[in-house]
């Protein structure tokens, strides 16, 4: 496959979604192939280019997990330890889920941690402070449940690394990980960023017009009790260069064993378009019989997604700068390079017609620390809207990404409690519904993470 037939693909859908700017890398056949759209800013059009930094978000789990299975290959982190062995201040709105954590739990998300603390910009933003500020985290789970996808829980991690290296995470990172394997422009802080070739990120509001995304990233800048969650910046390149390592013999920093370690499932995912479940870290999904992992990032108007196919020695990357259409756009071309490149045609779910008894079980409020789940039926159809906290919003000085308006949800055969997003920006997206022993719905399962059940309405 050409390097022209993959420029026109990435520059049709680019095109078909609004994006500004996007950047594509394929690894085939032990080739690289790149292809680019657009420019950095609108304000300041350099074109992107493969080695254009974009934010990562939560791509950045990969990194913190490897630096951390390193620590494990090396017999200084144990992965079945609890977690207050390295941590030992480590306090939780329930001690006993506080003694019970282990490493594990927080690297395949079963720990029972709500999704974040939101950063305020006050206070001590160091992973030490976060740490000092757990308690305070709503516990969703018993440890080693269920999984929910926790931003706290890697960034826990994270001051596992700092405790065990004794540096500070990005310093440890680098020197565990980033400069061993030649990941040159993989970095985190804006300091960094700023002497590279960027892209802003971009959000469209209702009348459709683009705005820049501030902060750059997802982060206030100054919040590094966020980096080992969702931190680094990177390009196409360097993602490449990435896939190539987690694919090869470790390259002296860490055995090939530990690599392979990360694929294996370690927890099923329920009808989640994350995947089927997790490794240490990684999303495993199974493409047409054969197993790919992946992870994906969503940040202030910046979209990232990484997918490998160990077995075909094949990975795609997508980097693209506008919200919330970024996150569709990298899905089109994921689907479009295993299409094209493998062979491997991903089945779209069926869903079932509507149901207004099932319907009127679900809808109602949904909540995390931060965002609002909101399932309404008109009695024709169900739909799904998602949006910042308003209280959050008119709190913060910064401006905040929109939020995704109400689509139609659809529910999928079998026990009426999982669903797929038909339309707008989470098009797509599956998940479910949970339900306590009496069979009242409690619960959202939403890009992997529980949304508690706040309200019902009748």
């Amino acid at each position: 496959m050409s390097q022209e037939k993959l420029a026109e693909a990435v520059g049709a859908r680019a095109a078909e979604f609004g994006v500004p700017g996007m950047s594509v890398g394929i690894l085939v056949d032990g080739r690289e192939i790149f292809a680019s759209h657009g420019v950095t800013s609108l304000a300041d059009p350099t074109p992107v280019d493969e080695r254009t930094l974009f934010h990562l978000a939560s791509v950045s789990k990969t990194f913190t997990a490897t630096a951390l299975m390193r620590l494990v290959a090396e017999g200084k982190v144990d992965l079945d330890a609890p977690v207050r062995r390295y941590v030992p201040e480590l306090r939780l709105a329930d001690d006993g889920a506080a003694e019970r954590i282990t490493v594990l739990n927080l690297l395949n998300h079963t720990a029972g941690l709500d999704w974040n603390l939101i950063d305020d910009g006050r206070g001590d933003r160091s992973l030490a402070g976060l740490v000092a500020k757990l308690h305070e985290l709503p516990l969703i789970a018993p440890p080693g449940t269920r999984a929910s996808y926790s931003q706290a829980g890697y960034n826990l991690a994270g001051r596992i690394i700092e405790k065990v290296t004794d540096l500070p995470f990005e310093q440890a990172v680098a020197s565990l990980l980033l400069r061993p394997v030649g990941l040159s422009d993989t970095v985190y802080g804006l300091a960094e960023v700023m002497v590279r070739t960027f892209a802003v990120g971009y959000n469209r509001g209702d009348d459709g017009a683009l705005e820049p995304a501030r902060p750059w990233g997802a982060f206030r800048e100054g919040a590094r009790a966020d980096n080992p969650g969702g931190g680094l910046a990177s390009s196409a390149s360097d993602l490449l260069r990435w896939a190539r390592f987690q694919l090869g013999d470790g390259e002296g920093v860490l055995p090939a064993a530990a690599l392979r370690r990360m694929r294996e499932r370690t927890v099923e995912l329920r009808s989640s378009s994350l995947g089927d479940g997790f490794g240490v870290c990684w999303f495993l999904r199974d493409l047409d019989g054969v197993q790919g992992i992946g992870h994906g990032g969503s940040g202030a108007g910046q979209f990232a997604e990484l997918l490998i196919v160990p077995e075909w020695n094949f990975a795609v990357v997508a980097l693209s700068n506008v919200g919330p259409d970024g996150y569709t756009c990298n899905q089109s071309v994921l689907k479009w390079a295993l299409e094209h490149y493998l062979g491997v045609v991903e089945k779209e779910p069926e869903p079932v017609p509507y149901d207004e008894a099932l319907a009127r079980q679900v809808t109602g409020r949904y909540d995390i620390d931060a965002m609002n789940v909101d399932i309404a039926t008109d009695g024709t159809l169900l739909t799904l809207a998602v949006e910042i906290k308003p209280e959050i919003r008119e709190a913060s000085d910064e401006e905040m990404p929109p939020g995704y308006p109400p689509a139609t949800l659809a529910f999928l055969p079998g026990d009426g409690d999982e669903y797929v997003v038909l339309e707008g920006g989470l098009k797509g997206e599956r998940g479910y519904f949970s339900r306590d022993p009496h069979g009242t719905v409690t619960g959202i399962d939403l890009g992997g993470r529980l949304f508690s059940r706040v309200r019902r309405d009748s």
